[in-house]
């Protein structure tokens, strides 16, 4: 009996210091995020970022929390009990970090009597520190505790056709009625090392815009040039101006070249050249969370405005769009009835 378990990122379980502190710790102990030694990871997280970033990042939490809870678990859980409504398999639903587990999603299925699991990452693009460590973390969980279990993966879909149909109507509803003089695709940041680490060749990543354009197997697990080709798709779809788009990375540790430009400087750079009225779109998320509702849609704005910005708008993610849902209950119910997974 074939199974489908849905992985995000995960969630603190509550808005506080106490709940958020073992959360970044899972999180930044992944040795797939911080690729240091495990003794100066140690003392990067536990000794240095722990003592101070629990606190703030609660604070940041607090901002955006849900009645219902965190919104990244929240959307996730509907997309799953949406996505459960179009196809007979089991849907379960876990997280990379946190208390809903992978494993906890594994035991669910086979508790259904699944023997065959569709694993999907919800990153459109591959990277170390998302895609990879999901697949490795289910690999793991599996061969400790359900041997029994065969685990087949969805690949990277941000090159997907369909994929691109559905995001690039999401932003032209996203932009009904915003007189735009700019569009910002802001990705997730990664250091630039975990680029040149995820390159199968090891020579053909530059980080240069000449690697990126120039055919080869690298581009299968680099992140960057996989946001290059995600936003190049969405504006073909949508007719979008070259001059009226560009591309940044949110999101970075200090002391540490990371990809660039950085979304916070853009937003500077952007209104200090005159674009005053700004679209902000987040492609590396599927579903919205701290960095798009709090870092993006909260403290992006005032970031743009203070620098001379009139308008702004952060475009939300695809969360529980219908023709996502209807999106991926088509990939999945084609891996059962087919054995396929979309390209």
């Amino acid at each position: 009996m074939k199974g489908v378990l849905l992985v995000n990122l995960g969630s603190p379980d509550s808005p506080t210091a106490k709940d958020v502190k073992p959360y970044l710790d899972e999180f930044l102990m992944d040795e797939r995020v911080i690729d240091t030694p495990k003794w100066l990871r140690n003392i990067i997280v536990r000794g240095i970022i722990l003592q101070t970033r629990p606190k703030k990042s609660a604070e940041a939490y607090s901002k955006i929390w849900w009645d219902e809870g965190s919104p990244l678990i929240v959307i996730s859980e509907r997309f799953a009990q949406k996505v459960q409504q179009q196809t007979k398999m089991p849907v379960a639903l876990g997280m990379r970090y946190g208390s809903m587990t992978i494993k906890k999603g594994l035991q669910e299925l086979k508790d259904k009597g699944v023997d065959e699991v569709l694993l999907v990452p919800l990153y459109p693009q591959y990277a170390m520190s998302s895609f990879e460590t999901v697949v490795v973390k289910a690999m793991e969980v599996q061969k400790a505790h359900f041997s029994e279990l065969k685990i087949t993966t969805l690949p990277a879909f941000y090159g997907n056709p369909d994929y691109i149909e559905v995001l690039s109507k999401s932003i032209a509803k996203g932009l009904e009625g915003f007189d735009y003089d700019h569009i910002l695709f802001s990705y997730h940041g990664i250091p630039e090392r975990h680029i040149r680490k995820s390159d199968p060749t090891k020579f053909h990543c530059k980080i240069d815009q000449s690697c990126c354009s120039t055919n080869s197997v690298a581009h299968h697990t680099c992140y960057r040039h996989q946001c290059f080709a995600t936003t190049e798709k969405v504006e073909a779809v949508l007719g979008l101006e070259e001059d009226k788009t560009s591309i940044s990375f949110q999101s970075r540790l200090p002391n540490d070249p990371w990809l660039k430009p950085f979304t916070d400087f853009e937003f500077e750079r952007l209104a200090k050249e005159g674009k005053t009225k700004l679209a902000v779109i987040t492609p590396a998320f599927v579903a919205d969370c701290l960095e798009t509702l709090e870092e993006i849609a909260i403290e992006g704005k005032h970031q743009f405005m203070e620098a001379g910005g009139e308008s702004y708008i952060h475009i939300p993610c695809l969360n529980e769009d219908e023709d996502w849902v209807f999106l991926m209950a088509k990939w999945i119910n084609e891996w059962e009835s087919e054995g396929t997974l979309p390209i």
